[in-house]
């Protein structure tokens, strides 16, 4: 089994003067070419219907039914977490997401020894730790996920999880501010942070400009959407004005196309 079993990303664009890591050899051919991320950034990785959908209403994870399960965009979601100091994720999305773990290996293991050895050169602790943001503190604290991670919640929630938390797991409660938060991050050495949603939360962090880069997987599918049917776009709940942003990379795998974006252009 290879990393890319089905056959390697085709590099259609890259902007000039992007950063690259020393990338394991057959990563770079799996990934059609280098990669890399600057020093310091918040990036997110989302899978979108052609029309323009990321979530579902439906108990499952919608990201698997959106993309089809497909290996490509997988394989870019393991080599985005494979690179990320830490996962920052909502709370919905947690809850859809039962037994997963935000680890490269986890959403693609045939790339596993690839991804560890790229966190090795690139100094990396061997997982990212979660740190998941919850008002309310309603989740599931049997969760493997959350042996390792930091839950970020208001005093009711920290009051709501008291005693449940694995061990391991760290609370840090006060008024949930995006800002401060990453401020903290940064200041205890998580630098490049990855972004998996949900929706709610990756449009906070556009509107309030914390938003570096977007990784956006377009699937060749259509689901449309009416009234009240609880499907969401990317940019959900805010009013963004038409924000301009900056294309960085596009790569094609069958009929997916894999963007990249910046957002402070």
């Amino acid at each position: 089994m290879t990393a890319c079993a089905g056959g390697p990303l085709q590099l259609l664009y890259d902007a000039g003067g992007l950063p690259s890591f020393e990338l394991p050899e057959a990563l770079r051919a799996c990934y059609g070419g280098g990669f890399g991320l600057s020093e310091q950034c918040v990036y997110a990785n989302f899978v979108a219907s052609v029309d323009g959908v990321v979530a579902l209403r439906t108990h499952e994870e919608s990201g698997h039914i959106i993309s089809g399960g497909s290996d490509a965009d997988r394989f870019v979601m393991g080599l985005l977490r494979a690179c990320a100091d830490a996962v920052l994720l909502g709370a919905g999305t947690f809850r859809k997401a039962g037994g997963h773990l935000w680890r490269a290996e986890h959403i693609h293991p045939a790339g596993a020894p690839l991804f560890a050895e790229l966190r090795r050169r690139l100094g990396l602790r061997p997982h990212p730790p979660l740190i998941l943001v919850t008002a309310t503190g309603e989740i599931d604290p049997a969760q493997p996920a959350l042996r390792d991670a930091i839950v970020v919640t208001t005093p009711a929630g920290e009051a709501r999880l008291r005693g449940r938390l694995p061990p391991t797991a760290r609370v840090a409660s006060g008024p949930i501010r995006l800002g401060p938060l990453l401020e903290k991050l940064r200041a205890d050495g998580y630098r490049r942070i990855l972004t998996e949603g949900g929706p709610s939360l990756v449009s906070q962090l556009a509107a309030e400009g914390l938003l570096d880069e977007l990784f956006l997987t377009r699937s060749p599918v259509l689901f449309g959407r009416f009234e009240a049917d609880g499907r969401k776009a990317l940019i959900d709940g805010v009013d963004l004005g038409g924000r301009a942003v900056g294309l960085l990379g596009v790569r094609r795998h069958e009929s997916y196309l894999f963007l990249r974006y910046a957002l402070r252009t």
